[in-house]
């Protein structure tokens, strides 16, 4: 069996597939791997740590896509002309080949229709059921831990004071007031990295469960005197109603006001982030107060926040990088590349060394897209699942 690490090359991807670890580990198990001359640049992975761990480096995309069975990648493969001097990834694909990878199929639709009619089965991670069997498979929660976490770093680099309460013989400085809007894996580490950064920290979530966590991390939950639950499938939020949202609105609102800083991270799986704070708020906040929108290129939470973009609006600072994974490359790398791993090596048969995926599996079935030249996954088919 051939697995290949291509290069990553839409735009804003420092990550890699693959970290050195993971290649020894699936040489170990019987497969050749090829690595893109390259690939692990922007996750500091020299071409010689990969070489070590068993690799072979290939010169180009083309060397190592050629005949290989199993492709790992973080986002999914560009089309020609899809990007400015993009080959056609895809194509250098065999038929029969299995990929691994981020798709984004709503937004990258025209990819998942080529993959599927040049006959490659396609395997969506950032769809992996929310199991626990799978949660070390889990590259959402992996990736948007990190997210959480360089959020608030990012946050602090704008802002123009410290964050923990100081005891000086000048004086005393009060500690920075930092609020988390939507408490899933990556608001509860920003949390969480304000809290130890010595801010006072308070949270808030459609999803009433999270209240006891926001708590044990020793931040304030924040919510509408509503009984709603916005608790979803798989641990998602789910749509409220007009009467939450309006409550919810007028709450968000008035706590701005108190605020020094922003972390916007709620997002609705397959629709477009939902604006959490409106340009009015923006305007009613202290100027020297800082937005960091986790949501921008979802549509983002914030409605003054742009993509690639730190905008000054009032004299509030509004943060919306792209891909804030890739802004730790390193350990989002890795992590990214246990999850693959840890997915992938139960469906390598010991004795032919070749990949078996058990179709039944859960994480096989949850998470394919195509198949057999085949569109095969309800979130595109159209058809309704068992849990809707």
């Amino acid at each position: 069996m051939k697995i290949a690490i291509p290069k990553e090359r839409r735009a804003h991807e420092a990550r890699v597939a693959a970290s050195p670890e993971t290649v020894r580990k699936f040489v170990g198990l019987g497969a050749e791997v090829v690595v893109e001359s390259g690939a692990g640049a922007g996750a500091k992975y020299a071409d010689a740590a990969f070489t070590e761990a068993g690799a072979v480096i290939a010169a180009d995309a083309a060397a190592a896509l050629a005949d290989a069975d199993v492709i790992l990648k973080v986002q999914g493969p560009l089309l020609a002309g899809e990007q400015a001097d993009a080959e056609d990834e895809v194509g250098l694909m065999k038929q029969g080949a299995v990929l691994i990878a981020q798709m984004l199929p709503l937004q990258h639709r025209a990819v998942v229709e080529a993959c599927a009619e040049r006959g490659v089965t396609v395997i969506a991670m950032e769809l992996m059921p929310r199991i626990t069997r799978a949660q070390s498979m889990d590259v959402l929660s992996s990736q948007a831990n990190l997210a959480g976490y360089k959020a608030v770093l990012d946050a602090t680099a704008e802002f123009g004071r410290a964050m923990p309460m100081m005891m000086t013989a000048a004086g005393t400085l009060a500690p920075a007031r930092v609020f988390v809007l939507g408490v899933g894996v990556a608001g509860l580490q920003a949390i969480a990295t304000a809290r130890r950064l010595g801010a006072i920290v308070a949270a808030t979530d459609v999803r009433a469960e999270t209240e006891e966590q926001v708590k044990s991390l020793g931040a304030k939950f924040v919510k509408p005197d509503i009984k709603e639950s916005g608790e979803g499938g798989g641990g998602y939020a789910k749509e409220m109603s007009a009467e939450y949202l309006q409550a919810q609105a007028e709450l968000v609102h008035q706590t701005l006001t108190r605020q020094d800083i922003a972390i916007c991270t709620a997002l609705i799986p397959g629709r477009t982030a939902p604006t959490l704070i409106t340009e009015e708020m923006v305007h009613d906040m202290k100027p020297g107060s800082v937005i960091v929108d986790l949501a921008v290129e979802q549509g983002g939470n914030c409605a003054v926040s742009k993509a690639g973009e730190v905008v000054d609006c009032n004299g509030v600072r509004v943060i919306g990088h792209h891909n804030y994974p890739s802004r730790i490359a390193v350990d989002a790398s890795a992590l990214y590349a246990k999850n693959v791993f840890n997915f992938l090596s139960p469906h390598i048969d010991k004795d032919s060394k070749a990949l078996v995926l058990d179709w039944e599996d859960k994480t096989v079935s949850g998470t394919l897209l195509c198949r057999d030249g085949r569109i095969v996954h309800p979130l595109l088919t159209g058809e309704r699942t068992c849990n809707g």
